[in-house]
């Protein structure tokens, strides 16, 4: 193996890996250093097997459809732990086509624990076997792992990490989720679905806080209506573990009770993998929280070394990673990058429980917090007939423009395809379209994309199904 390369990647997250691609598809001589499974948590532990399961989830609950029109179907036979082997073939499956795209980039794999030890120096680590490698750029993506908080430590037995519950291949009776966001929330879905009890506690006051008010009502009432108890404005402030079941002391607006279950699913909040890997030893500027402090594409304190996804401040979603590791090869490889940063207001969000929650930009609540004037428009999906006929008629679309020029400053989705449908929006936001623009667009008819149309026309008070 050539020990100097033109770009070392630490971590072959959907930041490290999809940036050394990028970076070999210029011209670059690309090394990737790995000391788990290619695909990080995002393809392993995150991302992709939650979504088998969410999918799993939602072929079970079409069940109750089928007996609606008088097919009987004999559930006994259900084995969760089928499940859970799909949920790890579909990982097994793109991790290895992962592999394969960065085999025919000729990017070399190295396995073992990186370190650096000068800028553009990193020692990798496997077993007793030590290699030094070179190279003109060093680009950290090493990701980011549960939060640990006192008191609620996990065991991965009764007190179960987001990896703990993804490598649970049986059913508890009863769980209680504290943490209602992303990662709550759809947990709190597949769980119900498959007919886990589940109390969700949130201390906010609505699931989802970094999404928009009205949207997330939708989901808590579907919720609600789907046997989830949900607590909000709550805090867990206590745990206790027996050998096999857990209680969970919260406080609330109703005052204090303690919540009996098997498991106890803790899900606060994430922090970056920036231990032992040598950077303020090199200059690399941290925070009080360990993340690692950059500039303009992803450039750190230290000269010729890199860092994107979520050992930075922002947000800790697998595109932004991937967008920040093109923004930063693509500098390295002296190519004009559109932008120098991901900008916030052009990152989408997604949830993907159902009802689907999606959105970007500017939400209601912080512009009337901030005394920012914005005109809204909100349609509801049952104006759109698609959503009646397939039976998903709970959701709707939010639109946020600046009342002057019609500039589009925000847009919020709940409801059956939010995380696709979001794009439309995103995409007229991007290229600086106004709401006319959509509302002008002939839409399949019918589409539950004729939503976002009327929210457009919602604008000027024109929509024509509300």
């Amino acid at each position: 193996m050539e020990p100097h390369f033109d770009l070392i990647v630490i971590g072959a997250g959907p930041g490290g890996y999809v940036a050394a691609i990028r970076a070999a598809q210029l011209g670059l001589r690309v090394a990737v250093v790995e000391k788990g499974a290619v695909g990080g948590v995002c393809l392993n532990w995150g991302c992709i097997p939650s979504k088998h399961l969410i999918h799993q989830a939602e072929v079970f609950r079409s069940m109750e459809a089928m007996e609606s029109v008088g097919v009987s179907i004999d559930r006994s036979g259900f084995d969760y732990e089928k499940v859970h082997q799909g949920s790890r073939q579909v990982v097994r499956t793109l991790t290895g086509g992962v592999s394969g795209l960065l085999n025919e980039h000729n990017v070399t794999m190295v396995e073992g624990t990186a370190r650096l030890t000068a800028p553009g120096e990193v020692s990798v680590r496997n077993g007793d076997d030590i290699v030094g490698l070179t190279a003109d750029h060093v680009l950290v993506a090493t990701g980011s792992r549960p939060m640990t908080v006192p008191g609620f430590e996990f065991d991965e037995s009764v007190v179960l990490s987001s990896n703990g519950i993804l490598a649970m291949t049986s059913l508890p009776t009863t769980i209680v989720i504290v943490g209602g966001g992303a990662i709550g929330c759809e947990f709190a879905y597949v769980l119900s679905s498959f007919g886990v009890e589940v109390t969700l506690v949130e201390l906010a006051d609505h699931l989802l806080p970094t999404e928009d008010f009205e949207t997330c009502a939708v989901l808590e009432r579907s919720f609600v209506r789907d046997g989830i108890k949900v607590m909000t404005s709550t805090r867990a402030v206590s745990l206790r573990t027996g050998d096999n079941s857990a209680q969970v002391a919260v406080e609330g607006a109703d005052g204090a009770t303690v919540l009996e279950a098997d498991r106890v699913l803790v899900v606060l909040g994430r922090v970056p993998n920036t231990e032992d890997l040598g950077l303020a030893e090199v200059g690399v500027e941290l925070d009080d929280r360990g993340y690692v402090m950059v500039g303009d594409y992803g450039e750190t304190t230290a000269k010729g070394i890199f860092a994107i996804g979520d050992v930075t401040s922002s947000p800790a979603l697998a595109h932004v990673a991937s967008k920040e590791g093109e923004i930063a090869v693509e500098h390295m490889a002296g190519r004009d990058a559109v932008t120098s940063r991901v900008a916030p207001e052009l990152v989408p969000s997604a949830v993907y429980c159902e009802p689907q929650v999606a959105g970007f930009g500017l939400r209601e609540d912080t512009a009337r917090a901030e005394g920012v004037e914005v005109k809204v428009s909100v349609f509801p999906y049952r104006g759109a007939g698609k959503t009646i006929a397939v039976g998903k008629p709970d959701g709707l679309v939010k639109l946020l423009c600046d009342p002057e020029t019609g500039e589009i400053l925000g847009g919020h989705i709940v409801g059956h395809d939010a995380t696709e449908l979001v794009h439309e929006l995103l995409l007229a936001k991007s290229s600086e379209l106004l709401p006319g623009d959509i509302a002008n667009m002939i839409h399949a008819h019918p589409t539950v994309s004729e939503a976002v149309m009327e929210a457009a026309r919602g604008i000027d008070g024109l929509p024509v199904h509300a």
